[in-house]
């Protein structure tokens, strides 16, 4: 009977609990208060007690965050879930799920927003059990956007350690678990996803099939070749075919070759640029005249950037004002382009030659060049790039030596030194 009243009593002063205890405690500073509140009766008070965790902010808030992802109520799950993201990306609460959602009694709505891109930085290291928490949440969350949410903050946190549930997720039959855990796999960029991902590359959603297939580009998932060459013969609709050649281009074989030097002549322009990188992937020297012809021909940006990449994969580096080479670096001067410019060098300086003409270009650059020259040694340089990298976080230019910093952080994490 002294069981049951003490039950009774709690559940009593459970739901006495308002959002309003939740604000005053959290005034105090007091995480460990605040989370308490987690374990009220009430809906709304838990939902504010993971409102004000994430306010505070802190690593002591982790703990009280990973619990509230296995609350039954899905509002919690999310806010929980965009605050972990958050711990580790400040800033991503005011545009992560939870800011769009809204309530109407036990249901809620809301609406991923188009943009999804972000990633933390490679030294940035996340708590394994964080990890572990949004792996479980993927399979067992209480709707279909918090388990999408769950994906979709995995990959931002490139939670590699739940590529099972992702996976897993991929089979789930709804289309915006589908794409967001396609876009956290590619994210995460384990070649061994590749294999996993190649029977939705026919999906009958245009939103998952275009991941797919860009995943399949990414992860360079040689096994879905066969289906993409199909897609390109026989495309459902010109976003296909686009998207098709772009995967294909990622990784092509010798086979390929004479589908890009037809297409290298179309009259879309997104295809010609397939083309271009495909070939310059291959790297056949006997194609180098009809790529610097397209470079130098071609009137529309994206071909002609893309064949100024395959004219530095074919090994002419001439940084001359009139060269290829330096075509790529002074578009990372303009804003419409920069992010390609850099995508293509990136990989380019993945080859030691282009890398150590890279080098040269830091001490007379822009400061935008300096910037993303920065993020190229980040992502493609060696042991080699640390001093060039230490140089610019020195640099007069504090958002310069500021990216600087970053990139010689990033690439120590990857180089492990």
């Amino acid at each position: 009977m002294r069981s049951v009243l003490i039950l009774l009593v709690s559940a009593i002063v459970c739901s006495a609990q308002t959002p309003r205890d939740v604000r005053a405690a959290a005034k105090q500073g007091n995480v460990a208060t605040v989370a308490g509140y987690l374990n009220s009766a009430s809906v709304d008070t838990r939902v504010e007690a993971v409102k004000q965790l994430i306010s505070l902010g802190g690593k002591d808030t982790v703990d009280p965050l990973i619990k509230a992802t296995k609350d039954a109520d899905p509002e919690v799950q999310i806010r929980a879930t965009d605050g972990l993201v958050n711990f580790y990306l400040p800033g991503y609460v005011k545009q992560g799920l939870g800011s769009s959602l809204v309530r109407a009694g036990a249901t809620v709505k809301a609406k991923f927003s188009d943009s999804n891109d972000q990633t933390i930085d490679t030294y940035v290291t996340v708590r394994p059990d964080v990890v572990d928490a949004l792996g479980l949440l993927v399979r067992g969350g209480s709707s279909i956007e918090s388990r999408a949410n769950a994906c979709r903050a995995l990959g931002i946190l490139r939670g590699r350690a739940a590529l099972p549930q992702l996976i897993d997720a991929l089979r789930s039959k709804e289309n915006a678990i589908m794409y967001e855990a396609l876009a956290a796999i590619e994210k995460i960029r384990d070649p061994s996803a590749g294999p996993k991902i190649t029977f939705l590359l026919r999906d009958l959603d245009d939103k998952v099939q275009m991941t797919a297939i860009e995943a399949a580009g990414v992860l360079r998932d040689t096994d879905g070749l066969p289906t993409l060459r199909s897609i390109v013969a026989s495309p459902r609709n010109t976003k296909a075919e686009r998207s098709a050649m772009a995967a294909i281009a990622m990784m092509p074989e010798m086979q390929d070759r004479d589908l890009f030097l037809r297409y290298l002549n179309s009259k879309d322009e997104k295809l010609r640029a397939s083309a271009a990188e495909g070939l310059g992937r291959i790297d056949n020297p006997a194609d180098l005249a009809v790529i610097d012809k397209a470079w130098h021909e071609d009137d529309k940006m994206a071909p002609r950037l893309a064949a100024a990449f395959a004219v530095v994969m074919e090994g002419k580096l001439d940084l001359g004002e009139d060269g290829a080479f330096r075509y790529l670096i002074n578009n990372l001067n303009q804003a419409a382009w920069h992010e390609t410019a850099y995508a293509y060098l990136a990989e380019a300086a993945l080859r030691k030659p282009v890398l150590e003409a890279l080098y040269t270009q830091l001490d007379s650059g822009t400061r935008d060049e300096k910037i993303y020259l920065s993020r190229v040694l980040s992502v493609s340089g060696n042991g080699t790039a640390v001093p060039y990298l230490e140089k610019m976080s020195r640099d007069n230019d504090a958002e310069v030596a500021k990216e600087g910093l970053r990139a010689l952080r990033s690439l120590r994490a990857r180089l492990g030194i």
